[in-house]
């Protein structure tokens, strides 16, 4: 089928079977290449879908004031456990939040093919600049010292662990593939697992739940805020990893043998492992409502949601979320605008809505 334009003496013929063709050939990879950034007909509308709803929740870490958090930063009503938790988490997050960027922009943006895809995925990267961008903000606004931070990726080992474990899947990547190769596209699959799911889905979340229960103590108000926002950018985080997971799988189903899934049930409990050891550094003692145990279990909790997303057997079959208060305290809609200034213009009428219980 053909339509046809014609303005005076010209005719401009517009073939429907090309474009046809052309949405035909879009993948996850091993699709059509082409230099127009062309989004329309959209194959993977789920991506477009989550890219507005990501775009909605802009957030700036200037909007959030600090003068609080600095006030109790410099008094004596802080204990230890307080102080060490936030330094634990500017220090981990400092690094993770770019090695997440890095890995979207060279790594896997770099292997889809489908336009929508590249999309959702810029906007990924550029929440993780926002998240890089808010632990600066913290780091000035307490007067932390910028130096101590970069110490804590070599010299706190269950740091330096956590970042080698997702490094060296993603350098795995970092060479030109033929990914009409079933190796390689295992390779993928990987990556996307070991992001999504074991890092940002599993591994960021005992540093949350730890900095919100500070939080629900009314500690770090301005932290909190920007934590609360920043584990919701995460939930989308999670849910675009696991969809181009899924879609990759049905577009190339040989990659999904029993052996291949067992692999990444024992990455994910290699996650798990380094975050049981990483949550004690960050609790090697007690604090008020802040046990490590308690942490450990939600960890499993986490990890089994995770794995469940994709079909695959929980880890800890039968773990109950230890922490149910964490779903009430992320519905960010109930509250009032706390920022008080031109954050609001970013908020649309689909932004904020509550986070489903499955995401924490």
């Amino acid at each position: 089928m053909q339509t046809h334009y014609t303005l005076g003496t010209r005719t401009f013929v517009l073939d429907a079977a090309r474009a046809e063709a052309a949405l035909a050939a879009k993948r996850v990879i091993n699709g059509r290449e082409t230099l127009a950034f062309n989004l329309l007909p959209l194959r993977y509308t789920w991506a477009y879908d989550l890219y507005r709803t990501m775009k909605a929740n802009h957030w700036e870490p200037e909007d959030i004031p600090m003068h609080r958090d600095v006030a109790q930063w410099r008094s004596e009503a802080l204990s230890d456990v307080d102080r060490w938790i936030i330094r634990m988490a500017v220090g981990y997050f400092s690094a993770a939040e770019g090695i997440v960027g890095d890995n979207i922009l060279h790594v896997v943006r770099e292997l889809v093919t489908a336009s929508e895809l590249k999309l959702v995925l810029g906007r990924h990267a550029h929440e993780e600049n926002i998240h890089a961008d808010s632990l600066l903000y913290i780091i000035s606004s307490l007067g932390i010292n910028p130096h101590e931070c970069e110490a804590m990726f070599e010299d706190i080992a269950t740091i330096h662990a956590k970042n080698a474990f997702v490094t060296h899947v993603s350098h795995a990547l970092r060479r030109d593939l033929d990914l009409t190769r079933l190796e390689n596209q295992r390779l993928l699959a990987k990556n996307l697992f070991v992001f999504g799911q074991c890092m940002e889905g599993t591994q960021f979340y005992g540093l949350f739940g730890m900095v919100l229960s500070l939080y629900r103590q009314g500690k770090f108000p301005g932290i909190g805020q920007m934590f609360r926002y920043t584990l919701r950018d995460e939930s989308n985080h999670i849910e675009l990893f696991r969809r181009l997971l899924l879609e990759l799988i049905a577009e190339n189903p040989e990659i999904w043998t029993e052996p291949f899934q067992a692999e990444l049930q024992d990455l994910m409990a290699q996650a798990v492992t380094l975050e049981e050891a990483f949550i004690r550094d960050c609790l090697p003692v007690d604090g008020i409502g802040l046990n490590a145990d308690e942490f450990v279990a939600y960890i499993h909790y986490i990890s089994n949601r995770r794995l469940e997303g994709l079909g695959l057997p929980p880890l800890f079959p039968g773990q109950t979320n230890p922490l149910p208060w964490l779903a009430e305290l992320m519905d960010i809609q109930k509250e009032q605008n706390f920022f008080e200034g031109r954050v609001t213009e970013y908020r649309k009428a689909s932004a904020l809505a509550p986070v489903d219980d499955d995401e924490l």
